[in-house]
């Protein structure tokens, strides 16, 4: 577990000293979740561990290409367990366990919200802001509850952006059984007129 953000920062600069031992090209993934929250500000809490979206690769001309971090890749992965046997974290302590949100789109523009910072010359990571984290929040707030909850009070989201945020959600899951639940938790919240919209 994570107590703040220097110790999440701690973690990702070993990872980039383990990827430069192995001689591993540069790595850039993208990141969600609290560990994001954290570096960024958005809260200061504890959090279990870091959640890689996706790998980032460029084009020829540059370009940006998202990939569905379904795994990490075996030097990667080796990496990574080497940076938990050292700092004694669980073996998943980096894993891929939001990356099914990419199966049904991410809210659009994403890449050009995202704060990105390097570690070293071998770890690059594009942490997702604001914006994005509201849409990811909500979702898992109706989903899971929990600390999620918590997280999007935090964000402080307008009506327009918990608007946009729900739509996307209902993409992922259009169940009327999810709606239902959707609605419900915005007029909790104080967000009637949003959860009349939807």
């Amino acid at each position: 577990m994570f107590e703040n953000k220097n110790e999440i920062e701690q973690a990702l600069m070993a990872l980039a000293e383990q990827l430069k031992t192995q001689n591993i090209g540069l790595i850039e993934i993208v990141v969600c979740g609290g560990a994001a929250m954290n570096v960024l500000g958005y809260v200061h809490r504890s959090t279990e561990d870091i959640d890689i979206i996706a790998f980032v690769d460029h084009d020829a001309e540059g370009k940006k290409h998202l990939t569905k971090a379904e795994y990490l890749m075996d030097k990667f992965f080796l990496a990574v367990k080497r940076v938990a046997r050292d700092f004694v974290f669980a073996d998943n302590w980096l894993n891929c366990g939001p990356s099914s949100v990419m199966d049904f789109g991410l809210p659009d523009g994403l890449m050009d919200r995202v704060e990105t910072r390097s570690y070293g010359m071998n770890l690059m990571v594009h942490f997702l802001t604001r914006y994005d984290q509201i849409h990811f929040k909500l979702y898992a707030a109706v989903d899971r509850g929990g600390p999620h909850v918590d997280d999007l009070l935090a964000l402080n989201p307008t009506a327009d952006e918990l608007e946009k945020a729900a739509l996307w959600s209902m993409t992922h899951d259009p169940s009327d059984g999810y709606a239902m639940v959707l609605r419900s938790f915005l007029i909790q919240l104080g967000y009637q007129d949003v959860a009349k919209r939807l």
